[in-house]
């Protein structure tokens, strides 16, 4: 298969606004080589320039969901120079799924290691199979997961990321959806269920108001709480001043359903 966006990311687009992006490397267990990481950062770009996107899914074919970067391609190129630009490509792609102006889910069927464990906390959402399991296993290998470490530890208590962290341990889907790092686990044959009802959940509200959440939720999150409280006074009266705000406020008042044009 070549390296190429075609071969590396499937994606599908419904009628929706809901866009399904497909990990499609199953041989090396969609691992994130150059090529993968080039192949979503070039989806994302195009997303996010998409106005009527509403909701990402991020799936993966064959068994696994993603096994980390693609230690073998990373050992032809010992240098520091090399790893450098690999690791800051990898937080380039990671932080513009935070960028993005709508929900993103992870869709987990099998396991998710390292920088596969690291695109599963970074998605905003995340629904897995009960098989899926999950480490941040590169510590196994004298490499400590430091980069995964920076969204594990934004979703799974301190202690619990490091464990994970320091003994490479894996934890199957129903300790991860305790300890934060996904949110629901369902048997395999009712994953894309469960996701569909989280998607419609999301489609039943507002675009701006969803959009405008999501970037203050990350950036409240790593301000003080008077920084914090001042931040989301003034994005709440922004969001007051919205036509679907407005309207939504109206039906509450009036006891009726609210007309939303987006």
């Amino acid at each position: 298969m070549s390296d190429t966006t075609e071969a590396l990311v499937k994606r599908v687009r419904d009628a929706r606004g809901v866009v399904t992006l497909t990990l499609n490397r199953p041989q090396v267990f969609n691992a994130l080589s150059e090529g993968m990481l080039t192949a979503l950062q070039g989806e994302l770009d195009v997303l996010s320039k998409d106005a009527t996107l509403r909701v990402v899914v991020l799936a993966a074919s064959g068994r696994a969901f993603c096994a980390g970067h693609n230690l073998k391609e990373m050992r032809t190129q010992p240098s520091l120079e090399y790893y450098q630009r690999l690791f800051a490509q990898c937080s380039h792609m990671m932080l513009s799924l935070r960028r993005l102006p709508v929900p993103v889910i992870a869709r987990v069927h099998g396991t998710a290691t390292a920088a596969g464990c690291q695109l599963v906390a970074q998605c905003d959402l995340a629904v897995a199979s009960s098989e899926a399991r999950f480490a941040v296993s590169g510590v196994n290998l004298g490499l400590f997961c430091s980069m995964p470490g920076v969204p594990l530890s934004r979703n799974v208590a301190r202690k619990e990321a490091f464990e994970m962290l320091v003994t490479g341990e894996f934890i199957d889907a129903a300790q991860a959806r305790v300890r934060g790092l996904i949110n629901r686990v369902v048997e395999p044959e009712a994953l894309d269920a469960e996701i569909e009802k989280l998607v419609l959940s999301i489609l039943a509200k507002p675009r701006v108001a969803v959009a405008m959440g999501k970037e203050f939720f990350y950036r409240q999150v790593e301000l003080g709480i008077e920084a914090a409280y001042e931040a989301a006074g003034h994005t709440m009266a922004c969001n007051m001043m919205e036509p679907v705000a407005l309207e939504g406020v109206q039906a509450f008042i009036d006891k009726r359903a609210p007309r939303w044009e987006t």
